[in-house]
């Protein structure tokens, strides 16, 4: 498939070489109550956090490669689709707004979907987060910078996956998906145990509808007109805060090793999941239920001594 896609200058990494494995993608869990919006983050070590964005065509590996960094480090991942279904089944102010354009049919606009996603952002402050679904234009990238920089807290990376469209369209042809899950396989590279069923519950395996060549190719094109501009702005001398670099692969097996490298070196000071949490894709929940593990620890730790 001829690439339509001019592709912005950034740094590159080559991919390097390792074993395959099983990808999957858990859903997040439900989010935060948004009247406990004033618990803060303890302030990182080195005084550089990771706040960040991820961009790669549909079957790229984003899903998969953020799950990889939540679960090994003490990140967030944050969802434009559950900030908004938040807001509106909080019935707050911004809810009820989204929730009377949605029931006309029109989209949002962007001065909106800037107060769902931000409303959030704020009160992370010293937080590392992900952020999934936003910016998709342009105009929401420039907003979404000016907003951070106003609030003292800018970007610091952006990841561009750079996964060739005929890679990506072998890759989803071969695609299983476990829905409850969100567990992914693929016949090519990662087979389940048992043909057309879930290694874990034994619970069959769908096809996702757009997972055929003719849907790939329209949603596809509307990744390049969206993405090329966003690209090229994180990458020209308007972007003065964030990193922008290309990561090249095949798999996601094949990009991790340069993602984990790339945060590492960047956020030395960023700290590893412990071992004892639990360790899904988390959500803007984890502050609070990351509190109530820790107070467990030191309770069993106590009954341990006495």
């Amino acid at each position: 498939m001829t690439s339509l896609f001019a592709r912005a200058p950034s740094i590159r990494i080559a991919p390097i070489p390792t074993t395959r494995s099983i990808s999957y993608s858990p859903s997040a869990l439900k989010a935060l109550p948004f009247y406990l919006n004033n618990l803060r983050s303890t302030e990182q070590n080195d005084g550089k956090v990771l706040r960040m964005l991820m961009f790669g065509k549909p079957g790229a590996g984003k899903g998969t490669l953020s799950a990889r960094l939540v679960k090994k480090y003490d990140i967030l991942s944050l969802s434009t689709g559950d900030l908004l279904r938040q807001h509106i089944a909080e019935r707050t102010e911004i809810g009820k707004q989204a929730e009377g354009i949605v029931a006309q049919g029109n989209l949002l606009p962007d001065d909106v979907m800037l107060k769902v996603v931000t409303s959030k952002l704020d009160v992370l402050h010293n937080k590392h987060w992900i952020l999934d679904g936003f910016p998709r234009t342009l105009g929401q990238g420039q907003m979404l910078d000016t907003h951070l920089q106003n609030q003292n807290a800018p970007l610091s990376l952006v990841v561009n996956l750079d996964v060739a469209d005929d890679v990506i369209l072998s890759r989803i042809s071969d695609r299983w998906v476990h829905l409850p899950s969100g567990r992914v396989y693929n016949m090519s590279y990662n087979r389940p145990k048992v043909d057309g069923f879930d290694d874990e519950t034994g619970e069959p395996l769908t096809k996702r509808p757009d997972d055929n060549p003719e849907i790939f190719s329209r949603r596809l094109k509307k990744f390049y007109d969206s993405t090329s501009p966003l690209l090229a702005y994180y990458a020209s001398p308007a972007n003065k805060s964030a990193r922008l670099v290309t990561l090249q692969g095949e798999s996601s097996d094949e990009i991790w090793p340069q993602l984990d490298a790339v945060v590492r070196q960047s956020f030395p000071g960023i700290r590893d999941r412990a071992a004892s949490m639990p360790q899904w894709r988390y959500s803007l929940s984890d502050p609070f239920a990351m509190e109530q593990e820790k107070r467990t620890m030191k309770r069993q730790a106590a009954v341990g001594n006495a």
